[in-house]
């Protein structure tokens, strides 16, 4: 039996000094986990560029 996979990418924006707010990550975490998604992979392609959050749901 195979699952298919819908995806999602939220992004993340750091501060001015470029760290991320944990209680942002959180936030985002807990709102796309209240709605079934999961987290696969967080993709920070840079230290000043905004974190990816990819997520995935079943169909």
């Amino acid at each position: 039996m195979s699952s298919r996979w819908r995806h999602q990418i939220s992004e993340l924006k750091p501060s001015l000094i470029g760290n991320f707010k944990p209680e942002a990550m959180q936030e985002e975490l807990n709102r796309q986990g209240n709605l079934g998604w999961e987290l696969v992979q967080l993709i920070v392609p840079a230290p000043i560029a905004p974190a990816m959050l990819v997520f995935k749901i079943a169909q």
